[in-house]
This record gives C-alpha cells, sequence and structure tokens, in this order.
C-alpha cells in the first residue's frame, strides 16, 4: 500500500479501517489480502476517476470494458429488497425442479462409507435426527468446522492446520430515523480510530424499496470484533445506544432522529489472512484431495478464502459443472485469485478460463 500509493494516504486510508476489521496490526497480516483488494488501481487512476468520475459504468460487450478498473466501477445491479431475493428465487428454482430443502436443519455428523459414499447425519431444531446418504457432498460450511467433524478423522495435520484458522466476527446495529438520508453515499467506510464503527451502510441508497416509508432512513453501523469479546456480548440496547452516539458524533443525524433499531450478528465473517492461513488451508485441501473424494468445498467460509459473493457464487457454479463433467474443468481455488483480473482484467480474457466459465462457453 505504502509503495503504490505513499505513508501518509496509506495512514489516513488504509491502516485504521484494515485493523478495524482485522482486529490486529497490518505487519500481521497476509499481503494476499491487500493485493487481491488493490492491485491494477493506482494513485494516478484513483485521482483521474476522482476528478474526472465516468458518467456510466461501462456494460458487457462495451470495447472499452478493458479500460475499466473494477474497485472504481460506479454502477452496478442490486435487487430491489435487498440480496436475499436471489435465495429466495433460488429456493423456488429448486424446488420447481423437484429438489427438497431442509430448513431449520443442522448438520451433525459426516461419514465416508465403506461403500464411498457420504453419509449426511441431520438434526431439526426439534431434536429430531436422520441421515441420509449422497454420492457428491457440498459444503459451504466453515471449513474449520467441517475439518474436525468428517469420520474417518483426517490425518492430525489436517486437524490441526483447521482448529488454528481465525475468523472475524461481525454485527450490524440498524438505526431507523425520523429524517431521510442526510449522505448520498451507498456506504461510508468510518477510519477515525477513536470509534468502533467500521462502515454505513445507507440502505435506501442501495434501493428505495428497502424502506418502509420514503421519508425516513436506515442506516447500518457495522462493527468488526471477536465473539468473545465484551463487544460481541453487549445487549442489543446498549449496542443500539452506542452506535447511535457514534452517528450523532459524526454529524450524520441530530439528536432525537434515531427512534428505533435492531441488532443483527453474524459469526464467522471473514476468514482472517494471517502469516500462516496459506499453509494450513494447503494442509487442509491435500489432505481433503487425498482422503475425501466427492466431497467438494465452495464459497468464502467453505474455501477460508476472502471471497465477494459473486465470487463465492461462481465457485459454487464452477464445482456443480465439474460434479456434471466427472473431472475438475476449474480450479475453483483460483476464483478470485488472480487480482489483476479481478481488479483490473477485461471479461472474459483467457487468463481468466479459471475464474469465468463462461470464457469456455462463448463458441456455443
Amino acid at each position: 500500500m505504502t509503495r503504490k500509493f505513499g505513508g501518509r494516504l496509506y495512514q489516513m486510508f488504509f491502516k485504521s479501517y484494515t485493523e478495524k476489521v482485522w482486529g490486529m496490526p497490518c505487519r500481521d497480516i497476509s499481503a494476499d489480502w491487500a493485493a487481491q483488494r488493490i492491485k491494477g488501481l493506482s494513485l494516478i487512476k484513483a485521482a483521474a476517476a476522482a476528478l474526472r468520475p465516468p458518467r456510466r459504468s461501462p456494460k458487457a460487450g462495451d470495447g472499452d470494458r478493458a479500460e475499466v478498473i473494477k474497485t472504481l466501477i460506479t454502477s452496478f445491479r442490486y435487487p430491489r429488497h435487498g440480496p436475499g431475493m436471489l435465495w429466495e428465487a433460488a429456493a423456488a428454482r429448486i424446488q420447481e425442479r423437484g429438489g427438497r430443502l431442509h430448513l431449520g436443519t443442522r448438520v451433525s455428523g459426516l461419514e465416508r462409507t465403506t461403500k464411498g459414499k457420504w453419509r449426511v447425519t441431520l438434526r431439526t431444531t426439534e431434536g429430531n435426527e436422520r441421515c441420509q446418504e449422497v454420492d457428491q457432498l457440498i459444503s459451504s460450511a466453515p471449513l474449520s468446522w467441517l475439518v474436525t467433524q468428517l469420520q474417518p478423522s483426517l490425518p492430525a495435520a489436517a486437524l490441526e492446520a483447521a482448529r488454528a484458522l481465525r475468523y472475524r466476527d461481525f454485527l450490524t446495529v440498524a438505526l431507523i430515523l425520523r429524517t431521510p438520508s442526510s449522505f448520498p453515499d451507498n456506504w461510508l467506510y468510518i477510519h477515525d480510530p477513536k470509534l468502533q464503527v467500521g462502515r454505513i451502510q445507507n440502505f435506501g441508497n442501495w434501493s428505495p424499496e428497502m424502506l418502509a416509508d420514503p421519508a425516513m432512513a436506515c442506516y447500518g453501523m457495522e462493527y468488526f470484533c471477536d465473539s468473545r469479546e465484551a463487544l460481541w456480548k453487549s445487549s442489543d440496547s446498549a449496542l443500539i445506544a452506542m452506535a447511535t452516539r457514534e452517528l450523532l458524533s459524526l454529524g450524520l443525524a441530530q439528536e432525537g432522529d434515531v427512534i428505533d433499531g435492531a441488532v443483527v450478528r453474524q459469526s464467522r465473517a471473514y476468514p482472517v489472512y494471517d502469516d500462516a492461513y496459506t499453509e494450513r488451508r494447503n494442509t487442509i485441501r491435500a489432505a481433503l484431495n487425498d482422503h475425501c473424494p466427492g466431497l467438494h468445498v465452495m464459497g468464502r467460509n467453505g474455501m477460508h478464502q476472502y471471497n465477494n459473493q459473486d465470487h463465492s457464487m461462481m465457485t459454487a457454479m464452477l464445482t456443480v459443472r465439474n460434479i456434471l463433467a466427472g473431472e475438475q474443468l476449474y480450479d475453483v481455488w483460483q476464483v478470485n485469485q488472480d487480482a489483476e483480473y479481478i481488479e483490473a482484467g477485461p471479461s472474459g480474457s483467457n487468463t481468466a478460463s479459471a475464474a469465468d466459465p463462461t470464457s469456455a462457453d462463448r463458441g456455443a
């Protein structure tokens, strides 16, 4: 970051926010994370975009697509009622095609049988338990949890590596204001180290339909923490009061504007990229390849890989293509690893074949 943007900008716009997210000094964070996020972006390009922002983001097929740095894209599609619409539509499609969804159900056991199948033990919220055998098993569960549940057990080195994987937990305090939005952005990053809030979502600016009343506003005050910390264990009322104080201190609301709030906690939201994560993950990958045929991991938690939502969805789609083909056509671990492609590369370039399955389909 310092080499690309200089020490002053690193101190102002990277260091404090990054340390809020990860809960440790930047020197202890793997360089992979920063490279994945900013490779392809330079100070000159960032300054040019700030001084003369593009009037629109190019659409697929535009000839100047290769000139766009994806970090600087200014428009994109967003579900009218939020990303949950994606999964509601997916659930409906699965059921239309005869698939079954087991809601309110947890996996309590995973066993490789002598016949080469996977026996999955399921437990409902009522405590009922049953088993189901499958030929292919796809997991998006946290990699650290998955490895410790497998039977027969993986080698000791893989179990030790899994237990050492680290996560950051995340909570959102949604504040409802009696007044309309006071800023035009979708989100704000809060760098001030004196404040605990790391980012503020402006839900009404994502989509007006996410507000029950257009005359009001709803801000998501986002906090990064550890489930063992006092912040995570605080009561909802205490968190709403703290988030309200911090919103007022930023000048984004006035006393009395906040009329209600709610807290949403998400454990294991961010896989930590510390100095040892690559070695640990490689140990686990090797053990899964050697001992777990028919088991596939995908998604941010499933791979312990800090992918965005679209990248996580891509790992799932490529996994399914591999299963249907009966061979590994795509290396799903390479999705979002080529940071230059993800941030600045042309869509569908030959170098992105592992990350862009459509590049293999365009002749059809």
